[in-house]
């Protein structure tokens, strides 16, 4: 039977007499494993921030009205030509209107849908605005603010005024940062816009809206969607966009082409809208995970050469040991307990490391323009990162030390003791 408190006496004992090989081996640990968690923490912490700017101002399934050519071309429509190759040069878009037909029962069913977390209605226009003789084109989005407040992040990118200030002013006008930067305006201040048809509307701007990505800010702003509908003349059930959020975004797919057949609208799922931001994620989560898992395997070499070097250090005491009567199978579990503890002391201080780095970065100011509401690093606490962490520290030390471990259980002490 064994005797385990021999045995991590006499491990210990080897542990503390070589204490320059214990620590080294013990730092090895550490900081591959510190390495680990402060990488894979902060650059998952930095993917998805860029994940949440991208993603959070995307809905789950977006519904309009799609210009597109008709699929059926005249000259298809004569029984004559049936059998003949036709050509046709200079195909147009078909006439169609950009409000969805029915879009207020449309919106109906789907509130009342169980997997539905809301649905909001938008009008799109184009329009431009007025800053002495100078015309900016750009974009302008009726919306249901409280609602839009409710199922998206827009409010966390009002960086001037609230949401509640655009509900309150039927004139109001959330402005486009890129905007006001480029006519000089700020809260409180007044702006022109033009319609496609030439009518002027003046509005107050109730605050600055800032997404983050230049190319929204330059052009898009927000106001009421009754003051949207009032300025291009039509009545309350003109809707160009309705916007889907979804309490499970698994279902975004099946759910897009039900509405889609259903209705008779281009119904487009979040991923779809964003394939090729969502290929950039994988590829930068395949690096990050990559070049971890990479640290990981290099602390684990580092603690075998070191365990390695220590069972040769060790020849004469493990010929001393088989000779007084230890098993070969003793011998082994003794340098197995030197590794484990190691792996072990090493491993839990590595994650103590890499906290307190991960919480440096998190309290380090990050400040931009283009992301005002972000004030420092981002980074991601993952407990599973810790988990991995840990486990890999005690697997990788396992592995390093059965190896020597196995060749010292192998060991004949006559030899040694000899020195052949």
């Amino acid at each position: 039977m064994t005797n385990w408190k021999v045995i991590l006496n006499i491990a210990k004992t080897h542990l503390l007499t070589k204490m320059k090989s214990t620590v080294t081996a013990a730092l090895g640990v550490t900081f591959g494993i510190g390495a680990y968690i402060t990488l894979v923490s902060f650059m998952t912490g930095l993917n998805q921030m860029l994940d949440d700017l991208v993603l959070n101002q995307t809905p789950h399934i977006h519904i309009y009205n799609e210009i597109e050519p008709s699929e059926i071309q005249p000259i298809s429509r004569y029984t004559e030509f049936e059998n003949t190759f036709n050509v046709v040069h200079s195909v147009k878009p078909k006439l169609s209107q950009q409000k969805i037909h029915n879009a207020l029962p449309i919106l109906n069913y789907l509130k009342n849908d169980a997997n539905v977390k809301g649905a909001t209605p938008q009008l799109r226009a184009q329009i431009f605005y007025l800053s002495g003789s100078i015309e900016l084109g750009g974009s302008l989005i009726g919306v249901d603010i409280m609602e839009e407040a409710r199922l998206s992040n827009i409010q966390d990118n009002i960086i001037n005024g609230t949401p509640e200030a655009l509900r309150n002013n039927e004139n109001g006008i959330l402005l486009g940062a890129g905007l006001a930067k480029k006519m000089s305006l700020s809260v409180g201040d007044r702006v022109q816009i033009s319609t496609v048809s030439g009518s002027i509307f003046p509005l107050k701007i109730v605050g600055i809206y800032q997404s983050g990505i230049a190319e929204i800010d330059n052009i898009q702003s927000f106001v009421n969607l009754k003051t949207a509908q009032r300025i291009l003349g039509e009545a309350q059930n003109y809707i160009t966009d309705i916007n889907v959020k979804l309490l499970d975004i698994a279902q975004a797919v099946p759910m897009a082409k039900q509405l889609q057949k259903q209705f008779d609208v281009k119904a487009t799922d979040i991923n779809q809208a964003n394939a090729q931001f969502e290929t950039g994620s994988n590829i930068r989560n395949l690096i990050t995970y990559a070049v971890s898992i990479t640290l990981l395997i290099v602390a684990g070499f580092g603690i075998y050469n070191i365990l390695n070097m220590l069972i040769y250090e060790k020849m004469k005491d493990i010929a001393i040991l088989k000779a007084t009567g230890f098993s070969g199978r003793d011998v082994q579990l003794i340098f197995m307990s030197q590794a484990m503890i190691i792996g072990v002391v090493g491993g839990l201080l590595g994650l103590l490391i890499g906290f307190g780095l991960s919480v440096l970065i998190d309290n380090a100011p990050f400040e931009t323009e283009a992301l005002p509401t972000i004030t420092t690093y981002p980074v991601n606490y993952n407990m599973g990162y810790y988990i991995i962490g840990i486990v890999f520290a005690i697997i990788s030390t396992f592995i390093a030390g059965y190896l020597p471990s196995n060749k010292a259980r192998k060991i004949d002490p006559v030899r040694i003791i000899r020195g052949t």
